[in-house]
């Protein structure tokens, strides 16, 4: 079901940026290898600025070729290899990430937030040849790599190395006359094992190809050109992004931002720890273009620019992806900055290597609770429950197919074959609809309700109760009822000045939608919901304490 946002033609007819044929960017890289080589040609320009430094692409082209090189030359990797990349977003990520891809290396880009336990599954599964980690995730990966006799090297580290482990700050400064080491990457070879979320079990390692990874660099690129001719500007013209870095790197989404500014020699300004008080005065001090962040903390960010009287006079787009975005995200947007900063967000998994739909501008603002339309290589079905396609409008399994997909997981064919029909189709586990070419994500299949016959689905609720204007923050799921299955319930975060009472929650949420929708029990949180690394709620820590409260009549 493709359908473009360029009906003209200009950037994906034959001959054109974005020509796709047999489902892949004819135009496009083939590999990564093939993608970061020609970021060298921005030299002296700032690529990553952090509090520890900043890098020009030169200097980091010469630090990932030199690193690469140590891993081929020193310890003897060879292309297949998995290199384990764990640690916060330190300039140095983007420096081991590349030097495994420089290597023909696969890089395996592990959740930095995990603990050692669930480091140990990971490795246990990926079984890599080297670690690069920061001084942080040592202690929680260090005796695994002892255990197995694996090297380490470990970034940003004062303490002692230890047995096996390799200081990076004490390796020879790079010679940015060197070349990276002289290895063949194909584009069917294996280029990232990432592991999903786990939101639902245990993470599984999604493998990507190098040529899907080409892929998932070439959907935002068409994104911005399709934006910009939205516009009415020519793509490509004008300063090139300084984008501030708020996704983790390990994450998908942040994949996405990152391949958008290397493709065009761009910036990415990187923060320790989320903050919007220091995003502000990052934005300012850096003269921040494009921001990129959960929809969490684009709502902060906004919040702080109101309460300060900001008027982020440099900023021209606010991008969010990882979770859903509530509908009335760029209501704010409008209200606070006109048209001045455009709106966009997007569609992505694990699975399909980072965003694959994009809605923007004016197209965003019209339709708000849409992600979007596919780029040029995604295709697109809605599925009935026996894989048949639906007809416009109606609500089905949202499957995907196209060049940025994932070949299937890790070491798990039961799983790949579930997730992956014979002729290439993800089943994403998300409930969708799609009209004039635009997907509408409802709900993912598990998390909707079924109350007695009827499904109610939770981002429906969610975007009712988000509309309160004490609702900081809400979450709806099922509980177990004897007659009707199951009942709608929420739980709800207030803010500080709040004094909406849970039946009044209700009536909100009655003015707007049916009444088997409207949860039967409201239960009001005191402290932030529990969400994962890239701002999805984890409804699995909530769903028991809710239940209990509600078999206890509380």
């Amino acid at each position: 079901m493709p359908h473009s946002e360029d009906p003209s033609g200009r950037l994906t007819a034959p001959g054109a940026p974005f020509e796709v044929e047999g489902g892949v960017y004819v135009s496009g890289p083939r590999t990564l290898r093939e993608f970061v080589e020609a970021t060298w040609a921005f030299g002296e320009q700032p690529f990553l600025v952090a509090d520890s430094g900043t890098y020009t692409y030169g200097e980091f082209f010469a630090a990932a070729s030199a690193l690469a090189g140590r891993l081929v030359e020193v310890h003897g990797l060879r292309p297949g290899d998995r290199a384990v990349i764990g640690m916060r977003n330190h300039p140095e990520w983007q420096i081991a990430f590349w030097a495994a891809q420089l290597a023909g290396l696969v890089a395996v880009p592990l959740n930095a937030w995990w603990t050692e336990e669930e480091f140990t599954y990971a490795l246990d599964d990926c079984t890599p040849r080297v670690l690069l980690v920061d001084g942080e995730r040592l202690p929680r990966t260090g005796a695994w790599a002892s255990r197995q006799r694996v090297p380490v090297i470990v970034f940003h580290h004062d303490g002692p190395a230890g047995e096996g482990v390799e200081r990076y700050e004490d390796l020879p400064a790079p010679d940015p006359g060197v070349a990276p080491p002289d290895v063949q990457v194909r584009p069917e070879d294996d280029a990232t094992i990432i592991y999903t979320s786990g939101t639902t079990g245990r993470p599984k390692g999604a493998v990507a190809t190098q040529l899907a990874q080409a892929g998932a660099a070439m959907n935002p690129r068409y994104t911005a050109a399709a934006s910009a001719l939205g516009r009415g500007v020519l793509p490509g013209q004008g300063r090139a992004p300084v984008s501030l870095m708020t996704f983790p790197f390990f994450h998908v989404a942040a994949f996405t931002t990152v391949y958008s500014v290397m493709a065009v020699g761009g910036t990415l300004v990187l923060m320790r720890k989320w903050d919007a008080e220091q995003a502000l005065a990052l934005i300012g001090r850096h003269g921040v273009t494009h921001y990129s962040g959960v929809p969490t903390t684009a709502l902060q960010l906004l919040a702080a620019a109101e309460r300060s009287g900001a008027h982020l006079e440099s900023l021209t787009h606010l991008n969010t992806g990882g979770a859903a975005a509530p509908p009335d995200l760029v209501a704010r947007l409008t209200a606070r900055f006109g048209e001045r900063v455009e709106p966009r967000n997007g569609y992505g998994l694990t699975e399909t290597s980072g965003g694959v739909t994009a809605n923007f501008g004016a197209g965003y603002r019209r339709f708000p609770d849409s992600v979007g339309r596919p780029t040029p290589a995604t295709e697109v079905r809605i599925a009935g429950p026996s894989g048949e396609v639906l007809p416009e409008g109606e609500v089905g399994e949202l499957w995907l197919r196209g060049q940025s997909l994932v070949r299937g997981y890790w070491r798990d064919e039961d799983a790949t074959r579930q997730a992956f029909t014979p002729d290439g189709w993800f089943r994403t586990g998300d409930l969708a609809t799609v009209r004039d070419g635009r997907v509408s994500i409802v709900d993912r299949i598990k998390d909707m309700v079924v109350r007695g016959g009827e499904n109610v689905y939770c981002v429906e609720v969610e975007a009712a109760l988000h509309d309160h204007p004490d609702v900081v923050d809400a979450a709806v799921l099922g509980v177990p009822h004897p007659v009707l299955g199951e009942e709608v319930a929420a739980v709800v975060l207030l803010g500080p000045d709040a004094a909406v009472t849970a039946d009044e929650l209700r009536a909100h949420v009655g003015r707007t939608l049916a009444a088997f929708k409207v949860p039967a029990h409201v239960v009001v949180r005191d402290e932030p919901l529990p969400r994962n690394p890239t701002g999805k709620i984890l409804k699995r820590e909530l769903r028991g304490p809710l239940v209990e409260r509600v078999r206890s009549g509380g």
